[in-house]
């Protein structure tokens, strides 16, 4: 089995587990993933396994997770099986400690540009470089400004931080992450764009998995309309008839799902700053332009139609011995084409979560396609967002 580290946030080394009984790490493209690992409270290094300790998969820097939960039972058999139960997220998880606060001279942080300039300029303010000292991430800095992915337009207020960077990444596709480099002895955000192994395109190798290639051992597909909407009534500032509404949507009939979303908290006027001729400073306040508040409102809009997609997912455990590597032929984020002839299934999708399992009679993979179906809580998340503004008026 592969070996376990144990650092503490300094980077100090405690130990190396490599006996553990199980571990099961969980990457995902937008959210943040986990990690759950079973392990004899005997065994050496054990002890070091303390909350806010972190453990490195393999050397691998890019797969660790920060020590949160810790569980232990006693049962007749006594120490054989007295096992200590570890959980936490993986590293991205730590922007889960923060939310987004507002500049002090503004309702919201607004911020338009390419999606990594967006989910960079969140970190920055709220966890690197804060007005308050306080909210500094120890060890954390931001990788250099690539900007890349599709152009987004953004505002964000007193939103736990890691949820808005999983919606920038589901509006835009481009993934996150956290990752330590050990030489500078620092926790480094990025982003990451997958790459096109589709059947498609002619630039890389195709990927695919089918069992027909010899490459999914098993599979479980889900299309689902349940939670679908496909055309949006976003309401901004005003009352009654004077409130101003875009529609954004062209289905009809039967085929048209509507959706209300809440967008009163679009400001509509703007503070300008002027400075006389003596250098003083006047600040007044004034109508923003009007196709400013609609574009807005519509970005708004397509944000929330995003969360109520088609759900079109598959997930499936990788054969081991499928005839292309992981990590190397293919990797999370990345695009590749599945298949089930006898399913008349047939799709282009991204890797958006890949589970990966250690035990001590082998290693499995498992891979989810597509966005998972939503849970309980990501619906009631959906809801809270759905009311918060009109909550907060």
């Amino acid at each position: 089995m592969k070996p376990i580290r144990i650092i503490t946030p300094n980077f100090e080394l405690l130990g190396e587990i490599d006996n553990y009984t199980s571990l099961q790490f969980t990457r995902r493209w937008s959210d943040v993933g986990e990690f759950e690992l079973h392990v004899n409270r005997y065994m050496q290094h054990a002890d070091k396994l303390q909350k806010n300790n972190l453990i490195i998969l393999g050397g691998q820097t890019n797969k660790v997770g920060i020590i949160k939960h810790r569980e232990i039972e006693l049962d007749e058999n006594g120490k054989k099986t007295e096992n200590w139960v570890i959980k936490g997220p993986t590293l991205k998880g730590v922007l889960s400690q923060r939310i987004t606060l507002p500049p002090s001279t503004t309702a919201y942080d607004n911020k338009q540009g390419d999606a990594e300039t967006v989910m960079k300029h969140y970190v920055e303010n709220n966890a690197v470089n804060p007005a308050d000292v306080n909210r500094i991430i120890p060890n954390l800095i931001i990788a250099d400004n690539q900007e890349r992915g599709p152009t987004v337009s953004w505002q964000s207020r007193f939103k736990n931080l890691a949820d808005e960077l999983s919606s920038i990444s589901l509006s835009s596709g481009v993934g996150w992450t956290v990752y330590l480099d050990i030489q500078q002895k620092t926790w480094v955000f990025d982003v990451a764009e997958g790459r096109d192994l589709t059947v498609d395109q002619s630039v890389n190798p195709p990927v695919i998995f089918s069992p027909e290639f010899d490459s999914l051992k098993t599979q479980h597909f889900i299309e689902s309309q349940l939670n679908y909407k496909n055309y949006a009534y976003v309401a901004g500032q005003g009352e009654g008839v004077d409130r101003r509404v875009v529609n954004i949507g062209d289905s009809t009939g039967l085929d048209r799902i509507e959706l209300f979303v809440d967008a009163r908290d679009i400001e509509e006027t703007m503070d300008v700053t002027t400075t006389d001729e003596n250098g003083n400073e006047t600040t007044t306040t004034e109508p923003r332009p009007e196709q400013d508040i609609i574009n807005d409102l519509i970005d708004r809009g397509n944000q929330a139609l995003a969360e109520y997609a088609t759900e079109l997912s598959l997930e499936g455990e990788i054969l081991t011995n499928s005839p292309f590597k992981y990590e190397q032929d293919y990797d999370l984020g990345d695009i590749v084409t599945i298949q089930n002839k006898g399913w008349g299934v047939t799709m282009n999708s991204r890797i958006t979560e890949i589970k990966e399992t250690y035990e001590p009679d082998g290693f499995s993979l498992e891979a989810t396609f597509g966005n998972s179906y939503p849970t309980f809580i990501d619906v009631v998340k959906r809801q809270i967002n759905q009311f918060s503004n009109e909550l907060r008026k």
